[in-house]
């Protein structure tokens, strides 16, 4: 009987195989940053050697008079470039959806009317997924823009309009992955975008209706969006006595520090706030039947409920205070913007 020693299987350790990468150079860093630009370089002219025309013009009063939806579509790389153009026009006042060419084959095309407009991204022109869907978008009605490199290929005679890019050269160095052609994709798709945008009326306001959430958002914000209104808004005449605005400062939903003071026609005098309180306590002046007039902060800095709210930081931190009266046309305060809230929007 062999020994358990012998039954082993022998192990042989065999030398470590060098890749192909660990027998290259190892590359200098201004080599790679050479390569880099070079890429960025040829994206750059091949962008800029988008040939517009009157096609272009065409698809933009196209979607400018669009009764239903622009529907945006693309396989692959250019998919994800067709989701992007399709959610910088929706951001921009024109309804829009993506639809992945492969699930519009499966029932998806039920996302598509009539009245809607289709632009299908696809350089080549003869992406299977999307020659598929002709048919039946023709048989439902809508308008096909082809955004491909030249009006001869599948896609383009199938289409109503056709945005030729021309033969673009990829940034690749085999020549083969979507690199300048995608990036041309996404600049007309952005210069149609933004065309559109230039000609319809869609202000601001709209815009940040349409952006709640984030630094855009926040940064389109208006003054009476925020500020402290109604029963959140302190104010005291100012012959009261310093202890009914102490008062009105504790009392107030949200204590805000600081109340407005007001003449007798309701128009704003002049701000106590907290600080102006310690102030008095440490002086020993505690006289609190006096009237508030003598220790409020007169001619105070004011904001308007229809300013940026970003704006009113901005005099809230040139100001150096922490709380700042919002007055309508005639000067009477309609609330009271506090620095708290400003922290609590993530606007400082």
């Amino acid at each position: 009987m062999a020994s358990s020693r012998s039954s082993r299987a022998r192990v042989v350790k065999l030398p470590a195989r060098r890749s192909r990468a660990s027998a290259r150079p190892r590359p200098r860093t201004q080599d790679l940053v050479t390569y880099g630009r070079t890429v960025v370089e040829a994206e750059a002219r091949a962008i800029g050697a988008v040939p517009l025309d009157d096609a272009f013009a065409t698809a933009v009063r196209w979607i400018l008079g669009c009764k239903g939806r622009v529907v945006v579509t693309g396989m692959g790389k250019p998919g994800f470039v067709a989701q992007k153009i399709s959610a910088t026009l929706a951001s921009t006042g024109t309804p829009s959806l993506y639809v992945h060419p492969a699930e519009a084959a499966h029932g998806d095309l039920g996302r598509i009317a009539r009245d809607d407009l289709v632009f299908a991204l696809s350089n080549s022109g003869e992406t299977e997924e999307i020659l598929r869907l002709l048919p039946s978008l023709k048989k439902i009605g809508a308008k096909i823009v082809a955004i491909t490199a030249d009006r001869s290929n599948r896609l383009a005679r199938a289409a109503d309009l056709v945005i030729a890019i021309g033969n673009v050269e990829e940034a690749c160095p085999m020549g083969l992955a979507p690199t300048a052609s995608t990036a041309v994709l996404l600049a007309v798709g952005d210069a149609l975008s933004m065309t559109v945008l230039a000609n319809r009326p869609f202000d601001r306001e709209e815009y940040a209706l349409f952006h709640p959430g984030g630094k855009l958002g926040r940064g389109l914000m208006k003054v009476h969006e925020l500020m402290r209104g109604e029963t959140s808004n302190p104010v005291v005449r100012e012959d009261a006595p310093l202890a009914a605005a102490v008062a009105v400062m504790t009392e107030t939903p949200g204590r805000p520090g600081a109340t407005s003071v007001v003449a007798a026609d309701g128009t704003l005098v002049g701000i106590f706030t907290d600080g102006d309180l310690r102030r008095l306590v440490e002086r020993g002046d505690t006289d609190f039947s006096r009237p508030v007039s003598s220790a409020m902060c007169k001619g105070p800095k004011t904001v308007r409920p229809d300013a940026l709210v970003v704006d009113a930081a901005r005099v809230l931190r040139q100001a150096r205070i922490d709380q700042v009266p919002v007055v309508d046309a005639d000067g009477r305060p309609v609330g009271l913007l506090d620095v708290q809230d400003l922290l609590a929007a993530k606007i400082l």
